[in-house]
């Protein structure tokens, strides 16, 4: 992991914007879990910064809804029950169908950007890279949402998806699953291809859904329950 630095040429702003990154990779990789405490002393070690960087980046990631506060607590990564990721899912579910259904066709330029792109995760894939596919997966999903116009939905959806992404992220690290990823993005690449809009809701629905089957079979990682 890349050392953070604080102060010298690096703004403040600069900091924090790497704060935030590193301190989102560590969710990624279950360094930190939902639930778990976040220290700050902690972190701004683990991640060479001052407390101030530290702060700032977990007040940001606080209004994303992916750590929450207490007072004369502190932070923790944010812990979901069941049924609130069910409700999150069922957000994702209505929004980016309507989103879908708003989409242009995509011209030829726009289609080979989704295949490179999913060529890409494909590689990330077969390394077991799980923070590129990750961040690759975000990329591809997000061109084809943008594309709708809708930015107010599409900024839901986004928030939707960094609060529950560290819970997400358990089944990329089945191999199956990875190639599931890599398949059904191909089957919504063909779907858009040929305009058949409730096609492409259909993939994205089972692909949605089959994120959720396999986070909930994940051993050692159920939903925690709500506080």
């Amino acid at each position: 992991m890349a050392e953070v630095t604080a102060g010298g040429a690096g703004r403040p702003a600069d900091s924090v914007g790497r704060a935030v990154e590193q301190i989102r990779r560590m969710m990624r990789s279950h360094e930190l879990l939902p639930g778990q405490p976040l220290r700050q002393e902690a972190l701004a070690e683990r991640l060479g910064v001052s407390r101030v960087p530290v702060r700032e980046a977990l007040k940001a990631l606080e209004a994303e809804g992916v750590v929450r506060h207490r007072p004369n607590v502190g932070y923790a990564v944010t812990r979901f029950s069941a049924e609130e990721l069910r409700q999150a899912y069922l957000m994702r579910t209505a929004l980016e169908a309507a989103v879908l259904r708003e989409l242009p066709r995509p011209g030829a330029d726009a289609l080979a950007e989704l295949s490179a792109l999913n060529d890409r995760i494909a590689e990330a894939a077969q390394a077991v890279d799980v923070q590129r596919m990750i961040a690759l997966n975000h990329d591809f999903h997000f061109a084809i949402f943008r594309s709708s116009g809708l930015h107010l939905i599409v900024d839901e959806i986004e928030r939707i998806w960094k609060m529950t992404e560290v819970y997400r992220v358990v089944y990329l690290y089945d191999e199956a699953a990875r190639k599931r990823v890599v398949r059904e993005h191909r089957q919504l690449i063909g779907a858009l291809r040929r305009g058949r809009t409730e096609r492409a809701i259909e993939i994205m629905d089972a692909h949605r859904d089959a994120t959720r089957a396999d986070l909930g079979a994940a051993p050692g990682f159920p939903a925690a329950p709500a506080d």
